[in-house]
């Protein structure tokens, strides 16, 4: 008896356990998942709106290259591969540091590269026409996330803060930091779908679209520089939330419309006419 009643404890104990484990494992991973996708949103957004704006022959070439991968995963796969040996050269392709009142041409380059002379290069790599089309698919992937990581003002950094890394604060009574907040909580903050985000603020003319193709890679960077006192001009106690997010969405909003407008540009200027 004293063993059948041991039996039964041990093995409700077992269940418990096993229980709460994998309650713990899923409430992990639901809530690493979430803080993914969010993190994301910005690229899928801006592959969004590229694939309204590049050339029905272009999209065609586009997509045959990506073969298997959709848009979706080709705009945020240079973030999945980065930690793999094959692909660790790449890790500081993402961001540049170009100081206050510098230029990119005046600023210290990185010896393992920036997102600016990265970008240049792998636009030229697809423009050669020589590349295999395993070579060809990596470029076309970097380059369509490379453009919308320096339209996110805060991947072109002062050199002060790692991006804004280093800037703790809190989002609505939560803990993060100023990089986050511009990658993903003010996105989040919005509360829609990508393609849905994509719809919504795609209200520019012909006119203007144009012109922002029309500027250069450099360019961009300037730009996302010309951000730094909206973004930095923060509250004593670093406590962000409504007002800070309404009097910078517009922001957000324009330069993903402009990435995504761009990187359409890119790819109709590398594959148009082939």
């Amino acid at each position: 008896m004293k063993l059948l009643i041991r039996t039964v404890i041990m093995t409700y104990y077992s269940k418990t356990v096993i229980a709460i484990f994998i309650f713990f494992v899923s409430f992990t991973q639901i809530f690493a998942s979430n803080a993914e996708f969010w993190g994301r949103t910005g690229h899928f957004i801006t592959g969004e709106i590229a694939q309204k704006y590049l050339d029905p022959e272009v999209a065609q070439i586009v997509n045959e290259i990506l073969a298997e991968s959709s848009w979706n995963d080709a705009t945020v796969w240079m973030d999945q591969v980065r930690s793999m040996e094959e692909y660790s050269h790449t890790r500081d392709w993402h961001w540049v540091t170009i100081h206050t009142g510098e230029t990119y041409e005046e600023s210290e380059k990185n010896p393992n590269g920036d997102v600016v002379g990265m970008l240049e290069v792998q636009i030229e790599r697809l423009k050669s026409g020589e590349l295999t089309r395993d070579e060809e698919r990596d470029a076309l992937r970097f380059v369509i996330h490379m453009i919308g990581d320096m339209h996110q003002p805060l991947h072109v950094g002062t050199g002060d803060d790692r991006g804004g890394n280093d800037v703790r604060v809190t989002w609505m009574g939560r803990n993060s930091n100023l990089h986050r907040v511009w990658d993903t909580d003010l996105l989040e903050s919005w509360g829609m779908e990508p393609y849905a985000f994509a719809n919504a603020i795609n209200l520019v003319s012909e006119e203007q679209a144009r012109a922002w193709q029309q500027s250069t890679v450099r360019d961009w960077a300037h730009e996302s520089m010309q951000y730094r006192d909206s973004i930095y001009d923060l509250p004593e106690d670093l406590a962000l939330g409504w007002e800070y997010r309404n009097r910078n969405f517009h922001i957000i909003e324009k330069r993903l419309l402009q990435a995504g407008i761009r990187i359409a540009g890119v790819l109709n200027e590398i594959y148009g006419g082939r």
